[in-house]
């Protein structure tokens, strides 16, 4: 019988699921998982997950005492509710979650850490090891110092919003665990600059997360490559044999319903012998790089605020529901 794509990927990659809907995750059987504020925002909205949203509401609550104001829950309840939606995930998956600090803390590198170590800290009281969690954080300059700093101290950290090839050199350098580079929106942009269309191995995502792969692995990095927010089944096909991808729900439903033959495009062995030249990335070389990619320097601000607005949604959205919970007159979560 012949083998899916998504069978085939497997053997080469380690596929991780990209969403914050547990019943997903329980069809698509990843090995890791990775959330972040927009798709826990959706998922807190699903009637299926109502009772761990409430639960957190009233958890929070009880923490800051009677007198604290619903914005001050909600703001607390976030973080517990990236914790509670990461715990029934790892009941699940064999591997790591992804859970992200506040991406309003993207250029504070003292309070990403302080956050992080929350995180890890809840995480740990519940049972759970660090090794099973990876604190996402966005690749900025601050945040990349925030992650070596928790690196030192066994805290596992995911760089995400990763767009340029100076990004990702200054985590490997940093020794992160692991980079996010988002493909898909790699395309978007150059797609709307440009008003071409890109396919295969044209699409600039594809090479982007090629040229970073090649360069770690031609580098001897450890840090690992997870190919992240791909916009259909040929971005995966021409990355696959990349170290981890991240993959919607849909998008992996596609690959296991096609069959054919899927050939390995990453291989560290094929890098190793790559003539690629070595870069020195401190920070004024960061800086300037990332002035002059107008790309990364775009999608980044455009990421960090993104999902910074997906945070406010879910803030004023469990505070809507605080006050539902205390009046009594809370109907299950997306009933109306």
């Amino acid at each position: 019988m012949a083998k899916s794509l998504l069978a085939q990927l497997r053997e080469m990659t380690t596929v991780v699921a990209d969403t914050g809907d547990i019943e997903a995750i329980e069809k698509a059987r990843p090995q890791d998982a990775t959330t972040n504020p927009s798709l826990l925002t959706a998922a807190a909205q699903m009637p299926a997950y109502s009772k761990i949203v409430d639960d957190t509401l009233l958890d929070a609550k009880k923490q800051l005492g009677g007198n604290a104001d619903d914005a001050k829950i909600a703001k607390l309840a976030f973080e517990n509710l990236a914790v509670a939606f990461g715990k029934k995930i790892l009941q699940i998956v064999p591997g790591r979650v992804s859970t992200e600090v506040d991406a309003r803390l993207s250029f504070d590198t003292e309070k990403t850490i302080e956050q992080a170590k929350s995180i890890i800290g809840k995480y740990e009281n519940a049972g759970v090891s660090r090794q099973r969690v990876l604190i996402k954080i966005a690749s900025t300059w601050a945040g990349i110092r925030a992650a070596e700093r928790l690196e030192k101290e066994g805290i596992h950290c995911n760089l995400t919003l990763l767009f340029g090839i100076h990004q990702a050199i200054a985590c490997a350098d940093a020794g992160v665990t692991l980079i996010s580079p988002f493909v898909g929106r790699i395309l978007d942009w150059y797609k709307k600059d440009t008003g071409k269309d890109y396919q295969g191995a044209d699409d600039p995502g594809v090479q982007s997360v090629t040229r970073i792969y090649n360069y770690f692995k031609k580098y001897g990095y450890k840090t690992q490559v997870m190919g992240a927010s791909f916009r259909n089944t040929g971005e995966i096909i021409e990355i696959a044999g990349c170290d981890l991808l991240t993959i919607s729900p849909h998008l992996l439903a596609e690959l296991d319903s096609t069959e054919g033959t899927l050939e390995r495009k990453l291989d560290p062995k094929k890098a190793q012998s790559m003539q690629i030249e070595r870069l020195n990335i401190d920070q004024a070389t960061f800086e300037k790089m990332h002035e002059a990619d107008r790309m990364a320097h775009d999608k980044l601000s455009e990421g960090i605020e993104g999902f910074s607005k997906a945070l406010v949604q879910l803030e004023q959205l469990l505070a809507k529901r605080l006050a539902e919970l205390e009046a009594g007159s809370a109907k299950p979560v997306g009933a109306h």
